[in-house]
């Protein structure tokens, strides 16, 4: 028997089967990893920094928004958000969270034991208790140290061939950051070394930075030493322009600072550790355990100076420094 299929029914048919072809390979095509973000400041205190942690996906060959997703939580300087934002991302079952500061790293431990978790802090991760050992992680953690607290005498250091007559020290922490009492331990043993005297300005908050000021602004220290924390770090137009408004030499931890005219700064490159843990991030999307990625130490450190704010100051800059300089902002 022949049955006979009218043009109509035919295009129906192959209509349908055509429609099904991409349902098919769909289906077929593994879901696209999830990456979680976790910040304390807000975006914007971080473009550059973003941009290589995406270099370091690319790097292993990951592409936000083809064939990666990332889904960022700032706390917007707000450090009683992270454990929320934490559990949020931890609730999303994201592969892998990201965090940049020692806040929003305790927020992702203690939210997760079996999500991988790759972080930048600025002093030895064991001592913090994230890791068993540097070689050899265990647990769920890994990253780089950007060894913030290490080179604090270094920067005392530098301040004094600035300012060689130096005697006494403003001090300028976040008392939030897990990092500060390590930072000022070392202040402390570097400036008793050094025949210095420390004064030490606690500031939570904007207004308070402004407070600090007002105080150096009066009792006129020699120099500054800011903090390297996430949230100064967030307000460094705001201190660069207050350091300079007071007339108060200053050093920073992060040639973000010198940019944006403080007088200088000295520590890790912090877009090559946000491209290290973006590296990190990619291995253990492609199967490595961070158990078995060895923390980072980080081993290139750059002086940036700004000669304009040092004209402004009436300072002259050195010529070791000079020298000695990564890079002079004219």
């Amino acid at each position: 028997m022949t049955v006979t299929i009218g043009r109509r029914e035919l295009l129906a048919a192959l209509g349908g089967a055509a429609a099904a072809w991409p349902l098919a390979a769909r289906a077929q095509q593994p879901a696209m990893p999830v990456i979680g973000f976790l910040d304390s400041r807000v975006p914007d205190a971080i473009t550059d920094r973003l941009r290589g942690f995406r270099q370091g996906l690319k790097d292993t060959g990951y592409v936000e928004g083809e064939n990666v997703a990332i889904v960022y939580r700032f706390a917007e300087n707000q450090y009683d958000r992270l454990p929320a934002l934490a559990a949020e991302l931890v609730s999303r079952h994201v592969a892998v969270i990201a965090t940049v500061s020692p806040p929003t790293t305790f927020a992702a431990q203690a939210a997760t034991k079996t999500i991988p978790v790759v972080f930048i802090v600025g002093e030895d991760p064991v001592r913090l208790s994230l890791v068993t050992s540097l070689s050899r992680p265990g647990g769920n953690m890994t990253g780089i140290n950007v060894l913030n607290a290490e080179v604090t005498g270094k920067r005392l250091e530098l301040l004094r061939e600035f300012v060689p007559r130096l005697v006494r020290i403003a001090v300028l922490v976040n008392p939030a950051d897990q990092q500060t009492e390590t930072q000022l331990e070392g202040v402390n043993a570097a400036a008793g070394a050094m025949g210095l005297q420390i004064q030490v300005f606690n500031a939570d908050t904007s207004a308070e930075i402004d407070a600090a000021f007002a105080t150096m602004g009066r009792e006129r220290p020699d120099a500054v030493l800011v903090g390297a924390t996430a949230f100064l770090n967030g307000r460094r137009v705001q201190l660069a322009h207050l350091a300079t408004f007071h007339r108060l030499p200053a050093i920073y931890a992060l040639r973000e600072y010198a940019e944006a005219g403080g007088l200088m700064s000295y520590g890790s490159n912090v877009v090559d550790a946000f491209r290290q843990i973006g590296l990190y991030t990619g291995r253990i999307l492609k199967g490595t355990k961070p158990a078995d990625l060895p923390v980072v130490q980080a081993n290139k450190f750059e002086l940036v100076i700004n000669a304009q704010t040092a004209k402004m100051l009436g300072l002259t800059v050195p010529d070791k420094l000079l020298v000695a300089a990564d890079e002079v902002i004219e």
